[in-house]
Parts: structure tokens; C-alpha cells; sequence
């Protein structure tokens, strides 16, 4: 029974985000299933610092690809399509790289896999902003961080608890098979999952109205908010209607400046997201608290606790998101990153060498652990999940696909960025020097927030202009 007018159907709004936020869990287990492979990855593999990097930044260019096709095709194939394209792709990519016997064999399942992160990371987001209420909308869109953050928690876990049992993630664990080809294995339960889920949801009914099944978009906002449903699906018409065409990846583009300036904000950031460095703490972790002198089994817990933490810290976004507001939170979260990342900077930097490696003494330890936890939290309490809030509410209904391929695109390339060059500064300018530069960019961030960003908590997406 569909609801009364004036009302939302919340049991069907909570079923269909929390069904595409599986495809923020399967973007955050992706990602973060690579931390505690990388030695099991050198080994077989016989890379060196460079080709390691590769591999682990591989599944990247996938991602920027994804998240680019995905923006414009979901406006040629529907959203629902695409992400169950990504479903598939999320399963061959999880089989494919706990079998490869050589980095290019890798490579290719992880930039396959990549694809399927790109377009989960933009599609769940814009999906859930299109059949969400804009009253609750922040708050039903941060869920995908949660998802996010859960499935890098939970690939940490699992990592932890396989190279435990085996002994080490190069070590044997069942089938004459080592512990880190099982670490990608796991992954296959939910990108099963997800696939059959999204069978079960309807198309995004703001896609139904631009290419023109005006019927079918009825009939989902009928469930979605009774009979109030007729002039949203009038509304939604009335915004498309101007551009008398339906969107297209030239939306986006201004004669003078390249692209539309709403769409340079979305590049802005898209791309902050990632410069403050919050990607190697889920890709190079273990690597790094290696680094500073911890063991491979207490820096893969030390994932555990900070993915942990982290969630935590999405459920205060969650409260916050709608009633602080989408620019307060990414100014506190920019100031808060900047002392943090500048304390572990002044940390690393200090730091005696023992070996070739950093050997944190008295407090130090403990300080950059905190330090790290903290900057974890305070990035998924802002950045981490507004950004995509805001990306996937930001644009007019004319330019949300090509608006998000776009965004999408620098978001993944500044993230290959960042993480191609870490073990590059780690060998060259130390832990100290990389996090160094994160604190610049945080800095920055904080700048950039106070002069371009404009809140957008509360407003309907036929109100959001370009």
C-alpha cells in the first residue's frame, strides 16, 4: 500500500539505499583487501618497490574509467543496470585475483574490479539522492560511508584473522593455496549479494522521467511517497525540460572555462578527498606501521582498531549530516586533518632510524597511533562521506550523470596519484616527507571549503542549479 499524501514510505526508501550501499561495502572491501597482501604480492610476484606500487594502484585505473563511463551510461542504461553490471564485474574480479600467477594476470582482474568500484562509488551515492527525501537525504546518502568503511573494516578483519591462522599472509592456509589469495576470495559472498539484491529494487524514477516513462516513474514515486507522486514526476519534468534534450556528457561544458562551475567545485572536491592522503592508511597501512617499526601482525590489527574507529565515525556524520549542514563539517573536518597529518609528520620526521627502519620511542608510538586513529575519524566524520553526499545531490537533474562522470574521474586519478607515489616517497622522502605533503594539501582544503563550497542541506534536487 503506498503511503498518504505528504508522507514517505520509509520501509521501502531503507530498503533499496541500504541494497545499493552493498556496493559501497563490496568499494570499501576491494580497496582495502589490498592492505594485507602486498608481501604475499612482492613474493609471488617478485616486484620491487615500483611494480608493488602498480599493483596496488592498479585496481585505480579501473576505478577511474568506472567512475567514468558509469556517470554517462547511467543516463543512456539506468542506474539499476549498470550497478548490476558492476556486481558482475566485483565477483570475476574477486575469483580472478586470488588466482593470478603474474602481475599482468593481477592487474587485469583488479582493473576489472576497479571498474566495478568506479561505478559503485558514483552510482550508490546518486542512486540513493534520487528516491531519498531531501530532508533525510544526507543522512540516507552517508549510510553508503558506513558501507564503505564497514567493508574496508571487515576486509582488515578477515585479513587479520587469515594470516593469524596461517601463520603470515605468504603462508599456506587451505588447498595448498596461500592466506592471501583467500583474502580476495571472501569478497565473492557479498558481490553475490549485491547482484541478486539489486534485482529486487526499482529504477531511480528521476531516470525514468528523462527518457521519457513517465508511467514507470509514477508508479515508483507512488510507492516511494503516495500520492504526492504526480508533482514530483511533474516537477522532475519542468527541470529537464529547459535543456530540451535528454542529458548528455556535454552538459557539463562552459565555452570559457571548460566545464560548468558547478562541476569544477565537484572536481575540487573530489579530488581534496583524496589529496589528504587517507587512501594510504587503507591501502598502505600495514605497510607503513611496518615501516615505523610495529610487527605485520600488529600493524594488521592497528587496520582492524582504525577501520573500527572509523565506522564510529560515520554514525556521527549521519546524525550531524542534516542538521549541521554538508560545508561545517567538511571545514572542521579539513581543520582537524591538518593537525593530525602535521603530527604525524613531526613524528616520522623525528624519529630515529634503526636498520633502515623508524623505531618510534616513548610517547611517539602511542602519538602516532592516536594521532592516526583520530585523522581516520575525523576524515570519515567530513570528507569521507559528504563529499559523496554532495556529489551525488550537487548537480541539476539535467547533469547528474556526466556531472559525477567528471567528478568521478578526478576523485579516482588523484587517488592512482597518491597511491602510485607513496612506496616511491617512502623509499625517497620517508613517512615523514608523505605526510608532510598531506598536511599541505589539508591545509589548503580548509581555504577551499571557506570560498567555494555552498551548502545544500534541505533543498530538492529540481532546486540545485549549475
Amino acid at each position: 500500500m503506498p503511503p498518504e499524501k505528504g508522507s514517505t514510505n520509509f520501509t521501502f526508501v531503507i530498503l533499496i539505499t541500504l541494497v545499493a550501499t552493498i556496493g559501497g561495502f563490496l568499494f570499501g572491501y576491494d580497496s582495502g583487501v589490498i592492505n594485507g597482501t602486498v608481501d604475499g604480492l612482492q613474493k609471488a610476484f617478485h616486484s620491487n618497490s615500483a611494480g608493488t606500487g602498480f599493483n596496488v594502484a592498479s585496481i585505480l585505473l579501473g576505478c577511474a574509467a568506472g567512475a567514468f563511463m558509469a556517470g554517462w551510461l547511467a543516463d543512456k542504461f539506468g542506474r539499476k543496470t549498470i550497478l548490476l553490471i558492476s556486481a558482475v564485474c566485483f565477483t570475476v574480479s574477486a575469483v580472478g585475483a586470488g588466482l593470478a600467477q603474474s602481475s599482468v594476470q593481477f592487474i587485469i582482474v583488479r582493473v576489472l574490479g576497479g571498474l566495478a568500484v568506479g561505478a559503485a562509488s558514483v552510482l550508490a551515492p546518486a542512486y540513493i539522492s534520487e528516491v531519498a527525501p531531501a530532508k533525510y537525504r544526507g543522512r540516507l546518502s552517508s549510510i553508503q560511508q558506513i558501507a564503505i568503511i564497514s567493508g574496508l573494516f571487515f576486509s582488515f578483519l578477515s585479513n587479520w584473522a587469515l594470516a593469524r591462522v596461517a601463520g603470515g599472509s605468504t603462508q599456506i592456509l587451505a588447498m595448498g593455496l596461500e592466506a592471501w589469495r583467500w583474502m580476495f576470495w571472501v569478497m565473492i559472498i557479498p558481490s553475490l549479494a549485491f547482484f541478486f539484491s539489486l534485482l529486487f529494487i526499482p529504477e531511480s524514477p528521476r531516470f525514468l522521467v528523462a527518457c521519457g516513462k513517465k508511467e514507470k516513474a509514477l508508479a515508483v514515486l507512488t510507492r516511494l511517497m503516495g500520492s504526492d507522486a504526480q508533482a514530483k514526476v511533474d516537477e522532475i519534468a519542468e527541470s529537464l525540460a529547459a535543456a530540451h534534450h535528454r542529458p548528455k556528457l556535454s552538459d557539463v561544458l562552459a565555452p570559457k572555462t571548460g566545464f560548468r562551475p558547478i562541476v569544477w567545485l565537484g572536481i575540487g572536491l573530489a579530488s581534496f578527498q583524496q589529496l589528504v592522503g587517507i587512501n594510504i592508511v587503507f591501502y598502505y597501512g600495514a605497510v607503513m606501521w611496518q615501516s615505523a617499526g610495529f610487527t605485520e601482525n600488529d600493524a594488521l590489527l592497528i587496520n582492524v582498531i582504525n577501520g573500527g574507529a572509523s565506522i564510529l565515525a560515520c554514525f556521527v556524520a549521519t546524525a550531524l549530516v542534516d542538521r549541521v549542514g554538508r560545508k561545517p563539517l567538511l571545514l572542521v573536518g579539513s581543520i582537524g586533518m591538518a593537525l593530525t597529518l602535521g603530527t604525524l609528520a613531526v613524528i616520522f620526521s623525528t624519529a630515529d632510524v634503526v636498520n633502515g627502519t623508524l623505531a618510534l620511542k616513548g610517547v611517539q608510538g602511542p602519538l602516532a597511533l592516536v594521532s592516526a586513529i583520530l585523522y581516520g575519524m575525523l576524515f570519515n566524520t567530513s570528507w569521507g562521506p559528504v563529499m559523496w553526499i554532495m556529489l551525488g545531490e550537487m548537480f541539476p537533474n539535467q547533469m547528474r550523470g556526466s556531472g559525477l562522470a567528471v567528478s568521478g574521474l578526478s576523485q579516482w586519478i588523484s587517488n592512482f596519484g597518491i597511491t602510485m607515489t607513496f612506496p616511491i616517497m617512502l623509499a625517497g622522502i620517508g613517512l615523514g616527507g608523505a605526510y608532510g605533503f598531506y598536511t599541505i594539501c589539508a591545509v589548503i582544503s580548509i581555504f577551499f571549503v571557506m570560498k567555494f563550497v555552498h551548502e545544500t542541506k534541505g533543498k530538492e534536487l529540481e532546486a540545485m542549479e549549475g
